[in-house]
């Protein structure tokens, strides 16, 4: 039986098992709904409405939700058998707590009793589903940033950015926009996520942004409860987030300029030559990618006062469509291919033998 590879973000969980030329097989919500206990029936629609988040911004923070739905995702979806538990590979986010991850891995063995584990970084194994080794990934998920260099398999954590913004940032902006525009509508969470991804695009550069925002036409959209909204420049309005240098969450920096802070720090251990491959920028987000966000950021890079000039790496043609959006889960599908087969992962009796700081020795 292949080893299953799991990478559970704050919004999204993909899980199937190891095929790097595939889609993972089971794509769900991480955000779990309370169900009523048989017999509890008592007060039952307040509870029915109660839901649960088991990873936030990242990481997880409800273990006996996170649980759950790994019970749900590995019996019920890919059709593990009690007693008959095969390998496993869970992705890591950028600065995952020593804590969290012995956490997982005693998890896996005490309550799964897994024959196998490995765990490794997002930004590593998204190199990997491009061909690449060394280069700058820039993570962009639905609770968190994450820029950071990789040397040769390694991440090079002296000079690694996490932000704590993401998808869900923007689509509390989008929110915040809207609610200006149309004050007597009130707009389901999910709704303004999906208006979002249809009304949201990327300015080719500043000049383009300032035109765009002046010469922007109102239209109107019907809400699926026939409320009707109008929409103007909401949605060039979210590259702000991203890109302007006044915003709150960038220090004063943008993201661009980020990614060169990145630089100078790499600078003090590596030579031009090995930067020029580490600044493959491989940029992670769906949205982002069908939006010009890749343009902009190319853009970008030649007015930055720096040496190295970031290269945006594409994703090979081989690989399947929706690689940026599945990039972790598909390079963890190709390590499994061989950190398993080479015995390179911990096993149950290395385990019980050592305990959950193994994950720290074994797993980098």
């Amino acid at each position: 039986m292949e080893a299953v590879v799991v990478d559970a973000g704050s919004k999204l969980l993909k899980a199937g098992f190891a095929a790097p030329d595939q889609d993972p097989a089971m794509i769900i919500p991480t955000k779990m709904k309370c169900v009523v206990e048989d017999g509890d029936m008592e007060d039952s629609t307040a509870f029915e409405e109660v839901t649960v988040d088991p990873v936030v911004r990242g990481f997880i923070k409800d273990w006996d939700a996170m649980e759950d739905l790994l019970r749900h995702v590995l019996y019920t979806g890919l059709g593990w058998e009690m007693g008959e538990e095969g390998q496993i590979l869970f992705t890591d986010p950028l600065n995952t707590p020593k804590v969290a991850r012995e956490q997982l891995v005693q998890m896996m063995f005490e309550t799964f009793n897994v024959s196998g584990f490995y765990a490794s970084e997002q930004a590593v194994l998204s190199l990997y589903a491009v061909g690449r080794i060394s280069g700058c990934t820039v993570d962009i998920g639905h609770g968190k940033i994450d820029i950071a260099p990789v040397c040769e398999g390694a991440v090079q954590h002296i000079a690694s950015k996490r932000f704590e913004i993401g998808g869900i940032d923007l689509t509390n902006l989008l929110a915040q926009e809207l609610r200006k525009t149309n004050p007597q509508v009130q707009i389901d969470i999910n709704e303004i996520e999906k208006l979002k991804e249809q009304y949201a695009c990327c300015a080719e550069d500043q000049s383009s942004f300032d035109s765009t925002l002046n010469s922007c036409q109102k239209e109107n959209h019907v809400l699926p409860d026939g409320q009707v909204i109008t929409i103007e420049r909401e949605g060039i309005l979210l590259e702000k987030l991203y890109f302007s240098h006044q915003s709150w969450v960038w220090r004063n920096m943008g993201l661009l300029n980020s990614c060169f802070v990145v630089s100078r720090l790499l600078h003090l251990s590596f030579t031009d030559n090995l930067l020029t491959t580490l600044f493959y920028v491989v940029v992670l987000h769906l949205w982002l990618v069908h939006s010009c966000f890749e343009e902009r950021f190319q853009r970008e890079a030649v007015l930055c006062s720096s040496s190295v000039r970031p290269s945006l790496v594409k994703p090979p043609e081989y690989m399947p469509e929706n690689l940026p959006n599945n990039s972790a889960w598909m390079g963890g599908a190709i390590l499994a291919k061989v950190v398993f087969p080479q015995n390179q992962h911990i096993t149950k009796a290395e385990y019980d033998e050592t305990g959950p700081s193994i994950v720290h020795r074994k797993c980098f």
